[in-house]
């Protein structure tokens, strides 16, 4: 259930909106992904529930809970990795939206850096698609951390990963997927887009032996 305010309202549509947006491109199969959008004044996010099909996401079908993760309204069952959103609020309270898809090069690339514990990103124009980078010169690192079931470890690590790399604008669960964020979901769904676009174009060149 959304909250009764129409800023909050908006993005909630918008999130769906997206999540449909990443369905169809093929980034969120057989109900994986999450997608969240946190409230600023309340202090709450909505957030997709688990084993939803993101192709069909509604703000009816969102479940509010409070920032530690307990559920404020809805129905159906809470993600296990509501705890990794949460972790990203926190790190990052700025931000105001967390896409978390699953794509075949986000997945490929992740576990072929997985030893190097990042994947870098440099020379590309659309670099310039993150926020606060000007310059394809610069040297986006996208970590990676181990992918788990012990979500506490997890979360645990990921925390670690946003200290580390206090720039980056997504991190990478290694064979698993990618989680970006934005301080609005259009900020997220732009984010997103870039680094899909970039892992693509970093994927396809070690493919085709350039690098």
């Amino acid at each position: 259930m959304v909250p009764d305010t129409h800023s909050l309202q908006a993005e909630a549509e918008a999130l769906c909106a997206t999540a449909q947006w990443c369905y169809a491109r093929g980034w969120v199969p057989a109900t994986s992904g999450n997608f969240s959008v946190r409230d600023h004044e309340s202090g709450c996010m909505l957030i997709s529930p688990s084993g939803l099909d993101k192709g069909l996401m509604a703000p009816a079908d969102l479940l509010e809970t409070d920032l530690e993760g307990r559920v404020v309204s809805g129905h159906k069952k809470p993600s296990a990795e509501t705890a990794l959103h949460l972790v990203i609020y926190r790190d990052r309270p700025e931000m105001g939206a967390i896409l978390h898809v699953h794509s075949i090069w986000n997945t490929l690339l992740s576990a072929h850096f997985a030893g190097n514990g990042y994947v870098p990103l440099s020379g590309y124009e659309l670099l310039k698609g993150l926020a606060g980078v000007t310059t394809h010169e610069q040297q986006e690192r996208v970590p990676i951390i181990a992918n788990s079931q012990d979500y506490s470890d997890l979360a645990r690590r990921l925390r670690l990963a946003l200290e580390r790399f206090a720039d980056a604008h997504g991190v990478l669960l290694s064979a698993h997927g990618l989680y970006t964020w934005g301080k609005s979901v259009a900020e997220a769904r732009r984010h997103l887009e870039a680094l899909e676009f970039l892992f693509e174009v970093e994927g396809r060149r070690l493919t085709a032996g350039l690098g």
